[in-house]
């Protein structure tokens, strides 16, 4: 009987350390990979990325008048103002949602990912072996290369970034 109750007890212990994929919170779509869903109004085709930045709180702290100063015809105070302390959190900077536009996932080849690779090896950004595998030392090469350079704080390839590091052609009408 005690070895049953132990078993029933162990089993229900262990059934409670499963986590199913519906557990697991997903992220966002374009914080940890590009996505199509981009924008409002982006290209349909398109591909983006995202990084979020988060709202600004702040604890404000301010006195409120409760009862005003009581005070005679003549101009004598009768009774001095009463206050209030009240403390709230005010958002002093909202989220904000920045979209990039980024290479789709069809031009994200192994064969682009090793011209990736060798381009951030190049400039002494990435360690790694040359792969052609999007993985975590190549996402962090390149998260480290664009805040470097003025662009995302992210590890998604942007397409802006892409051209300066020339693994995609410029258009010729945007340079005109």
């Amino acid at each position: 009987m005690l070895i049953g109750c132990l078993i029933a007890l162990c089993s229900v212990a262990v059934s409670g350390c499963d986590t199913s994929p519906a557990d697991i919170e997903t992220p966002e779509p374009g914080v940890i990979e590009a996505t199509t869903q981009g924008p409002a109004g982006a290209h349909p085709g398109s591909c983006w990325g995202r990084t979020v930045s988060p709202a600004v709180i702040e604890t404000v702290t301010e006195q409120v008048q409760v009862q005003p100063a009581q005070i005679s015809s003549t101009g004598e105070v009768q009774a001095f103002p009463i206050y209030r302390t009240e403390t709230r959190q005010q958002i002093v900077k909202p989220r904000i949602d920045n979209w990039f536009e980024t290479p789709c996932a069809v031009q994200m080849t192994p064969q682009f990912v090793e011209t990736l690779q060798r381009a951030l090896e190049a400039r002494g950004i990435y360690t790694g072996p040359i792969s052609g595998s999007y993985d975590a030392p190549t996402r962090a090469a390149m998260r480290n290369y664009q805040i470097s350079a003025g662009g995302p704080d992210s590890p998604i390839l942007a397409l802006t970034t892409a051209r300066q590091l020339g693994l995609i052609a410029v258009d010729r009408a945007t340079l005109e």
